[in-house]
C-alpha cells in the first residue's frame, strides 16, 4: 500500500538522487506521520480518560510526541534541501541530523512526563474502569503504527534518511507499548492490583526514554563523524583500482554533509615511470565517472611507486611478511628504500586499527624492527602510523 501511495503523490519516486524527490518523500512521511498520529492521539486520550488509566494517557501522549517529531521531519526535510551559500558551501544537507536530535530530544522531555505521572500512580493508584469496545478500538491502533513503521522505514531506506528511520524506529516501540497496554488492561480484570497501571506506564515512559535515547546516540555520532561503511570502502576502492596503471589505493577518507552530499578522497598509487599527463587524464575520468554514478565528489591524490624492482620488491615483501606476523590487522603502503652510507632506510605507513594503546603499539613496531633486523642488520625502519577512516 505505501508504494501506492508513493507512485500517487510523488512523481519520478524511484529517482531519490534528486534533492526534490529526495524532499517529497520527507514531507510524505512527515504528513502520514501527523495523520496518523493526530487520530491516535484523540483516540487513545478518550480512551484512557473512561477507562481512568493512565498508562493510556502515556501512550496517547506518547502519539502527540510523535505529531511534534513528524512536523520537524517536514521542517528539516525542507531545510536541508536549501542550496548551497556563501556560508554554507557544502550545503544544508546535515540540517536533517539535527533534525533527528530535535526528535529524540522530544521523545526524552515527553518520556520524562510521563515518567512522573506514572510514578504518582503507583502510590496513588485508582480503579480502572473497563470497556471492552474502547480496547477492542486500542487494538485497532496497533494496526495503524504497524503500517506507520513499515512506511517509514521504506521511505527512510529509499532515501536513506536518518529522520525517517528514527521516526520508524519510534513507531515500532509505540506497537510493542500499546499492546503492553492493552494487555496489562486485560489482565487487570482477573487480577486486582490496583498499582499495575502505574507500573506499566511506567515501564512505557522508560521505553519511550530509551527510544529518544537511542536516536540522540546514533545522531550525535553521524554529526561527529563515523567511518564510512565497508560496502562503500569497497565499492570507491574497486572502481579506482579499475583506472588503467592504478595498482593500489589508501588513506580513502569519506566526509558526510548529509544524504546526497558526500566528499571523499583516496591515495592511488601509480607506476613512478609513468606518463604523468597520462595518469592524470586516467584519474580524471575515475573522478567524474564515481560522481556520475554513485553521486559522490571525489577527489584522488597520486602516489608513484616503484614497480618492477626485484630488489625493492623484495625488501617489501620482507616488511610486508613482518608485519602480518607481528598483527594480521596492520597493513603498509607508500613504501620506498632509501640506501644510506651504512643502512638501508626502509620507509613506510602502517595502518592500524583503533583501540590499540600506545604501550602495545610501541611493543608492536619494536617487533617488527627485530624481525627485519633479522633478515638484514642494515635495515633501518622508519614507520608513520595511520589509522582507518
Amino acid at each position: 500500500m505505501i508504494k501506492l501511495i508513493v507512485k500517487r503523490f510523488i512523481k519520478d519516486s524511484e529517482n531519490v538522487s534528486d534533492k526534490k524527490v529526495r524532499e517529497r518523500y520527507g514531507i510524505l512521511g512527515g504528513a502520514l506521520g501527523i495523520i496518523c498520529n493526530t487520530f491516535l492521539f484523540a483516540l487513545k486520550l478518550c480512551a484512557g480518560t473512561v477507562m481512568n488509566s493512565i498508562a493510556i494517557i502515556s501512550d496517547a501522549f506518547n502519539n502527540m510526541s510523535d505529531m511534534g517529531s513528524s512536523l520537524v521531519t517536514i521542517i528539516g526535510t525542507k531545510l536541508s534541501g536549501k542550496r548551497p551559500d556563501r556560508e554554507h558551501p557544502f550545503g544544508h544537507g546535515r540540517l536533517e541530523y539535527i533534525s533527528s536530535l530535535i526528535v529524540s530530544f522530544i521523545i526524552l522531555l515527553m518520556g520524562f512526563e510521563l515518567l512522573k505521572s506514572s510514578a504518582v500512580k503507583i502510590f496513588e493508584p485508582e480503579e480502572l474502569n473497563f470497556s471492552l469496545p474502547i480496547t477492542v478500538l486500542l487494538s485497532l491502533s496497533v494496526l495503524v503504527k504497524v503500517w506507520l513503521y513499515f512506511s517509514g522505514r521504506y521511505m527512510g531506506e529509499k532515501i536513506n534518511s536518518s529522520t525517517l528511520k528514527a521516526t520508524a524506529r519510534d513507531s515500532l516501540n509505540d506497537v510493542i507499548a500499546t499492546s503492553a497496554v492493552i494487555l496489562t488492561t486485560v489482565i487487570g480484570q482477573f487480577i486486582k492490583f490496583p498499582p499495575l497501571d502505574g507500573i506499566v506506564g511506567t515501564v512505557v515512559a522508560l521505553l519511550i526514554m530509551k527510544t529518544g535515547f537511542d536516536i540522540a546516540r546514533d545522531t550525535v555520532g553521524i554529526l561527529l563523524g563515523t567511518p564510512a561503511s565497508r560496502e562503500l570502502v569497497n565499492e570507491i576502492s574497486s572502481r579506482v583500482l579499475n583506472g588503467e596503471g592504478i595498482t593500489g589505493v589508501h588513506d580513502l577518507i569519506v566526509h558526510d554533509y548529509g544524504p546526497g552530499r558526500v566528499m571523499a578522497s583516496i591515495h592511488a598509487e601509480v607506476p613512478d615511470d609513468s606518463d604523468i599527463v597520462a595518469v592524470h587524464e586516467v584519474i580524471d575520468a575515475v573522478e567524474k565517472r564515481i560522481e556520475a554514478e554513485m553521486g559522490i565528489h571525489m577527489v584522488i591524490h597520486m602516489d608513484p611507486v616503484s614497480v618492477n624492482c626485484e630488489r625493492s620488491d623484495k625488501i617489501k615483501g620482507q616488511v610486508v611478511q613482518a608485519v602480518a606476523d607481528t598483527n594480521s590487522e596492520y597493513s603498509i603502503h607508500d613504501f620506498r628504500i632509501v640506501d644510506g652510507e651504512n643502512q638501508i632506510n626502509l620507509i613506510f605507513d602502517m595502518v592500524v586499527p583503533y583501540g590499540i594503546s600506545d604501550a602495545q603499539l610501541e611493543r608492536n613496531i619494536q617487533k617488527i624492527k627485530q624481525k627485519l633486523s633479522q633478515a638484514d642488520e642494515r635495515y633501518n625502519c622508519v614507520i608513520q602510523i595511520d589509522n582507518e577512516y
